[in-house]
């Protein structure tokens, strides 16, 4: 078993603690680590799940690739001439990564909220064995989704057959019937009252192989890239003409129709700190937040919050004020009486710039 973990993204919803140049999973939002290292961290030399360091690989646009190396000193690295969403990033590990062809490869975002990590991986490890054979289906791609909670419109989710389920070492598992893709409100509320409905993590387990055969029935990605492995310029031309396109949309929805996916429900604490009101929840900020882009006109009002650049540095102030930026900003509302969690976060950011 191995792990590849896809760390890229522009985390433009977190701006401006994000940044072209340091995106979200380079920064310590949630402590004295990177999301990207709070990953490693969690997968590796644990009793529950057999991943020691030298089984972790961590694929990257070129751009991060000094940042990963800084971070992550002695964990493998694949690095992409761009950054074209995760199904190129799984194609090139599945490519570059020579291990066994029945060898378990788990594939998970750098930039995840996981608060119970042992818990995590005992789903991984029989996630690493449903990817063996499950539900009937030789080497299916296996596909990890946590408790929904509420009718969220910008997740995905994943839908069990009813008629195809048991229970694995306490994991409820399941074939899968069809992912659903950021459903309309009345359409998530719906899904959340489906038994066994969960969101879409975005994890994954599979064997080499199946993985190998899934990218070569579903896109054209292992025919373009694989020949020009050992050419850096032939393949960063290759990548330039490539669509950008989620391992989600180009194989896994095609694949759940064909019913080869399986799926495994996990409770861990998941987040996917995708937005400010996310991350406000998971440091114990009340509000909703919302990046307002350069030259757009806002009102911060007397509850709120305004997280901005002055001079390149991180600042936070409180309203009533108007807002019109040439960098992006974020506006808070009704964080301001939680203004000391968030200026602890942004000076968190900000010493962490200074000294990397």
């Amino acid at each position: 078993m191995y792990a590849v973990i896809l760390a890229g993204g522009g985390g433009t919803r977190l701006w401006p603690l994000s940044t072209p140049e340091k995106p979200k999973p380079f920064l310590p939002l949630l402590g004295d680590r990177s999301l990207l290292q709070a990953t490693v961290d969690r997968l590796a030399g644990h009793h529950e799940l057999p991943i020691q360091l030298a089984d972790v690989t961590v694929v990257t646009d070129r751009r991060y690739a000094n940042l990963v190396a800084e971070q992550l000193p002695g964990v493998s690295v694949i690095v992409e001439p761009s950054g074209r969403n995760t199904a190129a990033a799984v194609a090139l590990a599945t490519i570059a990564i020579d291990r066994d062809p029945d060898e378990v490869m788990l594939v998970l975002p750098a930039d995840q909220r996981i608060v119970d990590g042992a818990s995590e991986r005992r789903v991984l490890n029989v996630a690493a064995g449903l990817a063996a054979g499950a539900f009937e289906v030789e080497s299916p791609l296996v596909t990890l989704g946590v408790r929904a909670m509420r009718p969220v419109t910008d997740y995905g989710y994943l839908i069990p057959d009813p008629d195809r389920r048991s229970v694995v070492d306490g994991t409820p598992t399941a074939a899968l019937q069809a992912f659903e893709e950021k459903p309309h409100h009345e359409r998530a509320v719906e899904l959340l009252a489906t038994p066994g409905v969960t969101w879409n993590a975005g994890i994954f387990a599979w064997r080499r192989a199946g993985i190998r055969a899934a990218l070569e029935r579903y896109t054209a990605l292992i025919t373009a890239l694989e020949p020009l492995r050992g050419s850096e310029g032939l393949m960063a031309t290759a990548y330039d003409r490539l669509k950008p396109i989620s391992i989600d949309h180009a194989v896994m929805e095609g694949a759940a129709r064909d019913r080869r996916v399986v799926m495994a429900s996990m409770d861990v604490g998941w987040s996917d700190l995708g937005s400010w009101t996310a991350l406000l929840a998971d440091i114990g900020a009340t509000g909703t937040g919302r990046v307002i882009q350069p030259d757009q006109l806002a009102e911060a009002g007397p509850d709120d919050l305004v997280v901005e650049r002055v001079d390149r540095r991180l600042t936070v102030s409180e309203g009533p004020r108007g807002i019109l930026a040439s960098t992006p900003v974020a506006l808070l509302s009704g964080a301001a009486a939680d203004r000391q969690r968030v200026e602890s976060l942004v000076r968190r950011i900000s010493d962490w710039e200074e000294t990397s």
